[in-house]
């Protein structure tokens, strides 16, 4: 940190104390607590997850057993056991019912003074029915009538860490809220005020404790509250960053058209709405004196790879230079031999890098890239590597960015590129895409071009495989192409691999040898290519696969996927899967192969491939079943991970985050007014440090 970042604010010290200065935690109870729990804020940061009923009763009528249960008795007698081993059972009455309480391996004299023969006690636990009235084993409190105040109706309950019981958690959290400081409004008083939220310290007093199963919903005032503290200082720093980046000198780049408009004349289809408006805004970040960050996100066939060409074609028309970067060799061949003849035939030229790229040949291109004689350079992430330089690189694309770390992301926009385009064919949850990308502008493609065949979806038992391929062999012998891809045995490539060798031997046996071809990612990439351009010329009509085949891969005669035990398989992978066929003229289909019984879950995906193509749609429903850090892969996407937002059931918050944020740093670039100074404690309490270096002036 610079000497110009500034200190913590001194209101929130006592926030980031250990937890052993709060009540009931000593040294080993901070250890366990650790790493989740390390600070006073972290704990008060640490909510309920669900509530105890311990509201008081005078007897059984209309209680559901079993269950919790708080109860006033009159103690009647005592049982102390009769043989070794047996429990110790307590004699009490709650208006006309009789209540057991059963203790093992209790202490009578501990038992006698706890519950005096005669007296009057609240007694609270699980209780079950037992000889026509409850029994309550080893109850959870046992308290005097003059003492019933301390037990809330309501008792929190809290996620552990470490073997810490429920009574350290709560009495803890009772010592964080006296801690609590009064902070000024870090949120635009007016959206506090139509949403009915309350105060940053009272909303944590009443998460802490909850007046009823109300107050643990995620849509409670209070809690909403608290998670768009969380996500208006995620979006507070992304839209810093987005400032900062946008202060970058680019280069302004606007083409002629020329050349785009020769492209167009020569497809035998228009580009979309959804496309032509893609490009304007692309062409418009581009024209700006700053560096462009776009996102360009689209459904499975909407079309990026014309949207990235017109974006790319723009640039050369400016005399500049492009790049566009694939996760695969087998998508940066497939861009290629997409791109090539189209750009090559308005006398642009092409060139492909992947790292197979070896010696004088790679040498003469990277001679050629820094003479500026190469004006589209595709490839794989070899495109990074230190030594290739660019004559005037304008435009940098990256596709499937999720498929690379954001430093080489960083890494690719550092050799000089004014402009970063992201594409990603994986949609996301609008909730999710801010999150990950709310540093960046967001284009959507929403529409399908042209031509795009719908593709019939259905379920298929895989008792039934050798019907399934008897189907495939009248195809094929019809013209028609397939895919295969053969199921996740495990996390192990081996496994996997070996599924897949099976499966081929077993088809190609069945439907002869010239037939079948197989790809995975084991593979040479040499022998790769050969089993892609023998499938994509149609010498062989089936490919066996891996998911290898996941991404990018266009054969617009396949018009048969076959996908075996679907359910292993998650729901963005089967929607990516299937996007492979119906990009030709037939009709086509996708067969999932299922083992029964179905998992609920497993069934809940099938059906909803079944039901729908929509990919937004499928990824929402992915996201209910999920959750949001697996849709994408928390570790690879940097999708923070928040304590209280929940982006399922919470999903529009991150919306009014991003605009607030936004708004507040329009009109208060450096957070120097009272609100910005207010959110500023808002940064440091969440610990955002690094939007201090983000911020023009410290």
């Amino acid at each position: 940190m610079t000497d110009r970042t500034p200190l913590r604010p001194e209101v929130l010290w006592p926030l980031f104390a250990s937890v052993e200065k709060l009540d009931g935690i000593g040294p080993k109870t901070a250890v366990a607590m650790a790493p989740a729990i390390e600070k006073v804020r972290d704990l008060l940061f640490t909510l309920p997850q669900s509530v105890v009923d311990r509201r008081l009763r005078d007897d059984l009528a209309g209680v559901q057993l079993p269950g919790v249960i708080t109860l006033r008795v009159t103690v009647l007698s005592h049982q102390p056991p009769n043989a070794k081993g047996r429990p110790y059972r307590v004699m009490t009455r709650a208006g006309d019912d009789l209540v057991t309480l059963v203790f093992f391996h209790a202490r009578g004299d501990y038992l006698e003074k706890q519950l005096p023969v005669g007296s009057q006690r609240i007694v609270s636990g699980k209780a079950e029915s037992f000889d026509n009235g409850a029994q309550m084993v080893h109850p959870d409190h046992m308290l005097g009538v003059d003492d019933a105040g301390q037990l809330p109706d309501f008792e929190p309950v809290y996620p552990l860490h470490g073997g810490v019981s429920q009574k350290v958690m709560a009495r803890a959290a009772t010592s964080a809220l006296a801690r609590v400081p009064q902070v000024v409004e870090w949120i635009d008083p007016a959206l506090v005020h139509r949403e009915g939220w309350p105060d940053w310290s009272d909303s944590l007093h009443r998460a802490h404790h909850p007046q009823g199963y109300s107050d643990i919903d995620p849509h409670s005032p209070a809690r909403q509250r608290l998670a768009y503290d969380e996500l208006f200082a995620h979006q507070l720093t992304l839209a810093m960053a987005r400032a900062r980046r946008r202060k970058q000198a680019g280069v302004a780049t606007s083409g002629d058209n020329r050349l785009w408009s020769c492209v167009l004349a020569a497809l035998p289809y228009q580009p979309t709405g959804a496309q032509t408006r893609a490009l304007a805004e692309i062409r418009a970040d581009m024209a700006q004196p700053l560096r462009m960050n776009r996102l360009l996100q689209g459904d499975v066939g909407a079309g990026k790879t014309l949207v990235a060409l017109g974006a790319m074609l723009t640039v050369v028309e400016a005399g500049g230079q492009a790049a566009m970067m694939a996760p695969t060799e087998i998508l940066a061949r497939q861009h290629y031999q997409s791109l090539a003849p189209l750009a090559e035939a308005v006398g642009v030229r092409v060139a492909l890098l992947t790292g197979r790229d070896k010696g004088r040949a790679r040498q003469a291109l990277l001679d050629d890239l820094a003479a500026g004689q190469i004006d589209i350079l595709l490839g794989t992430h070899a495109l990074f590597q230190p030594d290739v330089v660019f004559h005037d690189l304008r435009l940098a694309i990256v596709d499937e960015q999720h498929r690379f770390g954001v430093a080489q992301r960083l890494e690719l926009s550092s050799k000089g590129a004014a402009d970063v385009l992201v594409m990603t064919a994986t949609p996301i949850p609008r909730s999710l895409a801010l999150a990950q990308y709310g540093d960046m502008d967001l284009s959507v493609l929403d529409e399908k071009p042209a031509g795009r065949q719908p593709v019939q979806t259905a379920l298929v038992d895989n008792r039934r495989l050798d019907e399934v391929i008897g189907h495939l062999q009248r195809a094929l012998a019809a013209g028609q192409q397939a895919y295969w891809v053969c199921p996740l045995v495990d996390e192990s490539e081996v496994s996997d691999l070996t599924a897949t060798e099976a499966r081929f031997a077993q088809l190609r046996a069945r439907l002869g040898d010239g037939v079948v071809g197989m790809v995975h990612g084991q593979m040479p990439p040499a022998d790769k290519d050969r089993a892609m351009a023998a499938f994509e010329a149609g010498e062989t009509r089936l490919l066996v696969a891996t998911t290898v085949i996941e991404v990018g891969v266009n054969v617009p005669n396949a018009s048969i996927m076959v996908i075996e035990r679907a359910e292993a398989f998650g729901l963005a992978q089967l929607h990516q899967l299937r996007g492979r066929v119906g990009r030709g003229s037939a009709k086509s289909s996708c067969l999932l192969l299922y083992q029964a019984p179905l998992s609920d879950s497993g069934r809940r995906r099938l059906d909803i491939m079944r039901e729908t193509e929509d990919g937004f749609r499928i990824a929402e429903e992915d996201m209910a079943i999920r959750g949001a850090g697996d849709v994408i892969g928390t570790a690879q996407s940097g999708l923070p991970r928040f304590r209280i937002a929940d982006l399922e059931r919470q999903p529009k918050l991150m919306q009014i985050a991003q605009s607030d944020a936004r708004n507040l740093l329009n009109s208060d670039p450096n957070l120097t007014s009272p609100r910005g100074q207010a959110a500023r404690v808002l940064l440091w309490l969440m610990e955002r440090d690094v939007a201090f270096r983000l911020i023009s002036v410290g």
